[in-house]
């Protein structure tokens, strides 16, 4: 899917999810990823649940997880609002509880990307892949993709899904 493509998918009528679908396949085209999830935010509760998935009988949608306020994910996703790198096998299994899956699906490295709106983490993109394969050279197609997650991931919370 190109940028154009995608910005006509989101200016169509649909969805929250639809458009969280398409930025899916923007991320599989103009990045690549072997899972992409996307998990919405509820900090005042210190709580996030995964919106989506494109592996969805691995990962699945719904349930709630806690984010420990001491945790590296809240300090740097949630509250620094600054991605978070995985290169290589290592830092899955120190980042990760559920590491077995994630290497079991072939990826070996990650990025978590927030999404921000009005200086607040409302999710973050998740994308995982091959070990090395996620730098600093994405930073600018993974800034854009959050960009356009914001509406979609107002839309869910303010529906309170």
């Amino acid at each position: 899917m190109t940028l154009d493509q995608l910005t006509q998918a989101l200016a169509a009528s649909g969805p929250p999810e639809a458009a969280i679908t398409a930025i899916d396949a923007a991320s599989a085209a103009l990045i690549g990823h072997c899972l992409f999830t996307v998990l919405v935010v509820d900090e005042a509760r210190g709580v996030r649940r995964r919106f989506h998935s494109s592996r969805p009988a691995e990962y699945p949608v719904g349930g709630f997880k806690p984010i420990p306020a001491e945790s590296e994910y809240f300090r740097t996703i949630v509250t620094a609002g600054e991605p978070r790198f995985c290169h290589d096998r290592d830092d899955i299994i120190r980042t990760f509880d559920d590491h077995a899956l994630i290497l079991s699906l072939g990826c070996e490295s990650a990025v978590n990307m927030p999404i921000r709106w009005n200086g607040r983490t409302l999710g973050a993109m998740n994308l995982l892949n091959a070990a090395r394969h996620y730098n600093q050279t994405h930073l600018p197609i993974l800034r854009l993709l959050a960009a356009l997650s914001v509406a979609p991931l107002l839309c869910i919370l303010e529906a309170g899904d």
